[in-house]
């Protein structure tokens, strides 16, 4: 896998915003965090995660280039919620972008609780294989999940239907 260098320009921008969230955090909730590690490893078409036990908030560096103001205005919090949601309420019975969540991205970091990014994300797909199901509906699998269906390691069935999705190959390149 290609590294990607982030500027250390951009990379400041995202610890401001985290700084300035979680001061906002502190001061609104009026207890003290730790800081979270960054790190800029997150692959695929997800614009970052965290991860609760290790108080870590991965992210995508290509999304981040290519989109640094709405990313670093809108990710970054996201993720930072998350780990204050966990933080707070703990784990269990917690929805992932359930009401604690929403909460704390309106009403303490104040910004909106979007869901999901929408980014542009051509650069980041990878290389999908066509399934079909029982129903004629087109299912894309990724390089993972086909490679696993060829090693017959996995099968994988359409929620519609309940069929197993078979192989359609569209071109003898492909395989």
């Amino acid at each position: 896998m290609k590294t990607i260098r982030v500027p250390i320009l951009l990379q400041q921008r995202v610890m401001k915003t985290l700084r300035e969230k979680l001061a906002l955090a502190e001061q609104k909730l009026e207890q003290s965090f730790p800081e979270p590690t960054i790190n800029y490893k997150q692959r695929g078409t997800t614009a970052g995660s965290a991860y609760l036990k290790d108080w870590e908030i991965r992210v995508n560096p290509t999304l981040l280039i290519e989109n640094p103001d709405d990313f670093v205005d809108e990710v970054i919090p996201h993720e930072l919620a998350h780990l204050l949601v966990y933080q707070v309420f703990g784990r269990k019975g917690i929805a992932p972008h359930g009401n604690e969540w929403k909460w704390m991205m309106q009403h303490v970091l104040e910004v909106p609780a979007k869901r999901t990014h929408n980014f542009a994300v051509a650069s980041v797909k990878s290389q999908t294989f066509t399934y079909l199901c029982g129903c004629n509906v087109t299912h894309e699998l990724t390089i993972r999940r086909h490679n696993k269906v060829q090693r017959g390691e996995n099968q994988y069935l359409c929620r519609r239907c309940g069929e197993i999705l078979r192989r359609e190959i569209t071109s003898t390149a492909e395989s």
